[in-house]
């Protein structure tokens, strides 16, 4: 039986995004619900995206450059894929789901997407896992969720993605996208 603290690590809250994500890909792979439906899905995955990316830049990143032997080298992969990721996000937003380019665009981000959580998955979060103190996982399991809370929801690609300016910068962004997206109602 895992502890509270456990249930809401660093590796467990990464994962559980990665799942919440892939549900929102397959349903959107399964090609049901109208034009207006599709690009609700889009929107609200690509808020989701958006979230987990920056609180990842701002927490998983920088313990793996810390505990990790190869810790740069891998967080700056990692923020390179988020990057691209983010152009095709940066794409994909306003494309009406009619559009021969929406399905195009999205299967694009999934295919990145998936090979991004493959790799966290099967290297980054297991390395990172051994390396670290249970407590140290909980503290930023704690922080990725509270990072979440304030981030933007929309793809900013000319955006620091590596503190400290991410952590100063990304909340004021967040501020102003949830104003838009109040404003516009878009989904997230």
């Amino acid at each position: 039986m895992s502890t509270a603290s456990e249930q809401r690590d660093l590796v467990t809250v990464i994962v559980d995004d990665h799942r919440a994500v892939e549900r929102v890909f397959g349903e959107l792979e399964q090609g049901v619900g109208d034009a207006r439906r599709r690009r609700d899905l889009a929107d609200h995955v690509i808020a989701e995206l958006v979230r987990h990316s920056v609180a990842e830049e701002q927490y998983l990143y920088p313990a793996a450059r810390r505990h990790l032997d190869d810790g740069d080298e891998v967080a700056d992969h990692e923020i390179a894929e988020h990057a691209e990721a983010e152009e095709l996000m940066k794409r994909l937003d306003g494309v009406d789901a009619t559009d021969a380019r929406f399905d195009e665009l999205l299967r694009e981000l999934m295919d990145a997407i998936r090979h991004h959580v493959e790799d966290e998955e099967n290297d980054l979060l297991p390395r990172l896992r051994a390396a670290c103190e249970p407590s140290e996982l909980a503290d930023l399991g704690e922080k990725v969720l509270r990072a979440k809370e304030v981030a933007p929801t929309r793809p900013h690609p000319a955006a620091p993605d590596t503190p400290p300016a991410n952590r100063i910068l990304d909340p004021g962004a967040g501020l102003v996208d949830r104003l838009r997206d109040r404003l516009s109602g878009r989904q997230t």
